[in-house]
């Protein structure tokens, strides 16, 4: 059997099992979380996940950012380096990296068939659980000297919350997975301060007072020392272009340090400087020289990436919450002022969209609503509502190729700038589409 047959195989195997990422959210609410099945699974195979130590990364916003800074910089200190994120974007594979390399389709379908056994074991295993396994075990044998591990969703009941990490790190809290997080900042910031272990450093990017109570909270009860950026690690904006931006990162009564990273949108500088600080509570005893070259060198596709500059100008984003779409219109401001947006939009159900599309209504031009190929997708006609609520100019074009063709066409009549957002299955077809586009002439 040949290995890409082998590995949708593997795929099939792994999507037979419960997936919630595919399920709305009221059956995700309905969810049964616990860490014990998880527990039972890494017993049988081995105990993978303390094979290396680990950083740990929850938050709503920033926390793929913060992992992929972390990771480049003990990738350019010299040090074999996991890499475990969620949702992939274009291939399954992206989840699970050692030193930014996917893990090759191969490997990957050889570890599905060795731990089937494990698998039947342990009854209502989920697709993310056995995913997260397989990334701890592929860690284990490639021998890595660390590994980044991103929470899936919350951290209190994540699959991936059965480690303990040198160090643990919470990015910016904001609303999101109401129906499954709760409906208050505190709420989530609850789930969210779970991945806090006793003893275990945390870093904690800046956040609101009500989300803020609760982690000092949880971080005392805890015992663990709580560093906030903002406030024990001070940052300061220096200068911004399509080519990157640099600020400069410091400690009261320290040295000022300066950095450069390629990630745009000033919301960036503040992963950043949480990525620099929750390394340098890690332990890894990193040099700044190390990290100045890993955040330089590090590559974190679709977060405001600029696929094309002119004829037309493009724009691959995640944002996906009205914190991010605020962000995301703060940074089209900044990197292309005076110009209007032509946003290619879709969502996943439980999602605010008026919110989200309100926080950028004075500079979008026109809006194409389309519906990505997913099973939690929002219907465009569920959007329509939130539109005329924020007296937009729209269209309804699927599939998203056609809507990618829709908004070139408009683009080319006018200087707007194309930006896909709103959901990641949706940028996700955006940048398939517009990759074949390219390739086809």
């Amino acid at each position: 059997m040949d290995t890409e047959t082998r590995y949708n195989l593997a795929l099939d195997y792994l999507y037979s099992f419960v997936d919630y990422s595919l399920k709305r959210a009221d059956q995700l609410a309905a969810a049964h979380f616990d860490l014990a099945r998880m527990r039972q699974l890494l017993a049988r195979l081995g105990q993978p996940q303390e094979a290396y130590p680990t950083i740990h990364v929850a938050g709503t916003k920033g926390k793929g950012s913060v992992s992929a800074l972390c990771a480049s910089a003990l990738t350019a200190s010299g040090r074999k380096t996991g890499l475990y994120t969620s949702p992939h974007l274009l291939d399954f594979c992206e989840r699970i990296q050692v030193n930014g390399q996917p893990i090759a389709h191969a490997d990957l379908a050889d570890l599905v068939e060795e731990i089937k056994p494990a698998v039947a074991a342990i009854p209502q295993l989920t697709t993310f659980e056995i995913t997260t396994a397989l990334g701890f075990l592929y860690f284990a044998r490639q021998r890595v000297d660390a590994a980044v591990i991103e929470v899936g969703l919350g951290g209190r009941l994540d699959a991936t919350n059965v480690i303990t990490p040198r160090v643990s790190v919470i990015t910016s809290l904001s609303y999101d997975h109401t129906a499954v997080l709760g409906n208050t900042l505190a709420k989530i910031a609850a789930e969210k301060a779970g991945i806090i272990k006793p003893g275990v450093p945390v870093i904690s990017s800046p956040q609101k007072q009500e989300a803020l109570q609760v982690l000092e909270r949880v971080a005392a009860e805890q015992h663990a020392e709580l560093s906030l950026v903002g406030i024990d690690w001070l940052y300061a904006p220096e200068s911004n272009s399509l080519e990157g931006q640099t600020f400069r990162v410091w400690q009261a009564g320290m040295p000022h340090l300066r950095l450069k990273i390629p990630l745009l949108g000033e919301y960036q500088v503040t992963n950043a400087v949480t990525a620099y600080a929750a390394l340098k509570h890690s332990g890894f005893n990193l040099t700044d020289a190390a990290i100045a070259q890993g955040f330089e060198n590090v590559r974190w596709p679709c977060r405001f990436e600029v696929a094309s500059r002119a004829q037309p100008t493009l724009i691959f984003d995640s944002a996906h919450n009205q914190d991010s779409f605020e962000k995301l219109t703060a940074a089209l401001k900044t990197y292309f002022p005076d110009r209007k947006i032509i946003l290619l939009f879709g969502a996943s159900e439980d999602k605010h969209i008026f919110d989200m599309l309100n926080a950028m209504k004075g500079i979008i031009s026109r809006l194409i609503i389309t519906r990505a190929d997913h099973p939690r997708a929002l219907e465009p006609e569920t959007i329509l509502e939130a539109a005329r609520r924020a007296e937009l100019l729209y269209e309804t074009v699927t599939p998203v190729q056609a809507a990618l063709h829709r908004a070139l066409e408009l683009a080319a009549t006018t200087d707007d700038v194309i930006v896909s957002a709103g959901s990641m299955f949706v940028t996700a077809e955006v940048v398939n589409a517009w990759k074949n586009r390219r390739n086809n002439g």
